[in-house]
């Protein structure tokens, strides 16, 4: 797409499914804009999750402007591969104004608008524009612990975002550090193809993943979890910076049971703090984060007990969970070469990185100041977002509403069509 001038009122930047679900809105709404993409729509779901990856969220969550999931399987959790062509069904269904392989390295604000640098193979220049949607994700870098680079280079370290499958890596044992969703499916992914699993556990709660007769999350759904405001949330702030709950959707889903892994051979530890050469030290955390993470998992069924009986629904008995294994100690050292560990899969997640953006939009920890997307610059939003309004926010069940809800903002600022109208709610109650 060309533009008059190198302008154009709306750019989104960023071509995932949030960006692309905005694009999707002000196409509707008939306002000219451009999504640009440092890669192709997308990518992320077939470049930076392993082979065998799932959803762990239900496939009836799965739903996007004017598209839902309409398989056989509304339970069950697509696979990686399935969840790429589902994403390029939709992308068939209406066709956004794409800039493709074209970065954008700075944005920063001007008299009436805001000015893009974009790089690509033909070169570097700039575009304007009235209104800058940023839909890059929330947490792009992945992190590394600064002692990374201290430890013995024989020992192969990747991200978790790097990782593919179990040949990909050295012969031997394979620690995997971090158990948030990642981390804990990543282990299992060693642990069943027979590798020797080392695994530091860090504080992410875990969650049954069937409860009663339903999905935890559709129980979880129907209570209104993700849909409860940020601000209303119980936990407040705190509730928000925690790790997702562990849990997986392979093999028709279950539940991550870091106990019974350990009967079954893998090697637990706590946090893990520090390591030089083939040396590493860890926190003697591994029990209390067991047992806090088993916490959670039977709070949250004591949550769905009170709403079984409140609503007077008819379901199978409660249950609880009762711990099938537990540390002797909580180890707190394991040398490498004595253990045979060629190799560590980081699984201790991402961080924001908004330095290219010139705006006072973002908090001392670097992460936009918005509320439900928008910020207090004139004309700059964000979409796609952890917790962006909702706990569904950045997930498959709350990009539609968020991502209207930025349009609609971007709508009625440039003062075009009426926003009921041009943007139909698409059966998304707001």
């Amino acid at each position: 797409m060309t533009t008059a001038a190198n302008h154009v009122p709306v750019v989104v930047v960023g071509a995932g499914q949030a960006g692309l679900s905005v694009s999707w809105y002000l196409g509707r709404a008939g306002i000219e804009h451009l999504v640009v993409e440092s890669g192709t729509p997308m990518h992320a779901w077939a470049d930076t999750r392993w082979d065998n990856f799932t959803l762990v969220t239900p496939n009836w969550h799965c739903r996007l402007p004017g598209y839902g999931y309409e398989g056989g399987d509304p339970d069950g959790f697509m696979t990686r591969d399935e969840v790429v062509r589902w994403l390029a069904g939709w992308l068939d269904t209406f066709d956004p104004p794409l800039r493709t392989q074209t970065k954008v390295s700075r944005l920063r604000c001007t008299a009436d608008g805001f000015e893009l640098t974009l790089e690509s193979a033909s070169g570097v220049e700039s575009l304007r524009c009235a209104q800058v949607v940023v839909a890059t994700g929330g947490y792009p870098l992945p992190i590394l612990p600064p002692f990374a680079a201290a430890i013995d280079p024989a020992v192969a370290q990747l991200h978790s975002e790097q990782y593919r499958n179990p040949e990909q890596l050295p012969d031997g044992a394979v620690l995997v550090v971090g158990t948030g969703q990642s981390g804990a499916q990543i282990a299992e992914d060693l642990h069943l193809a027979g590798r020797s699993v080392h695994l530091a556990v860090g504080s992410a709660p875990r969650v049954a993943r069937r409860y009663r007769g339903r999905d935890c999350m559709t129980w979880l759904a129907d209570m209104g979890l993700y849909d409860t405001p940020a601000q209303q949330y119980p936990g407040g702030k705190a509730a928000q910076e925690k790790t997702n709950h562990y849990v997986t959707g392979r093999d028709g889903g279950r539940d991550v049971d870091l106990r019974r892994f350990a009967l079954e051979g893998m090697t637990l530890y706590g946090t893990l703090i520090g390591g030089k050469d083939t040396e590493l030290a860890f926190a003697p955390s591994l029990t209390a984060a067991l047992d806090r993470a088993d916490s959670v998992y039977n709070s949250i069924c004591s949550d769905i007990d009170r709403y079984i009986e409140d609503t007077g629904i008819d379901a199978p008995p409660p249950s609880r969970y009762e711990p099938v294994w537990a540390p002797a100690a909580d180890p707190t050292g394991l040398d490498l070469a004595a253990a045979g560990v060629r190799s560590i899969v980081w699984a201790i997640g991402y961080r924001p990185d908004y330095r290219w953006i010139e705006a006072s939009a973002f908090d001392g920890g670097g992460r936009p100041m918005q509320t439900r997307g928008v910020t207090e610059v004139p004309g700059l939003s964000f979409v796609g977002l952890p917790w962006m309004h909702t706990w569904g926010s950045g997930r498959f069940l709350g990009i539609d509403r968020d991502a209207r809800h930025v349009a609609e903002s971007v709508v009625t600022t440039l003062s075009s069509a009426t926003v009921p109208d041009a943007l139909p709610e698409n059966g998304v109650r707001l």
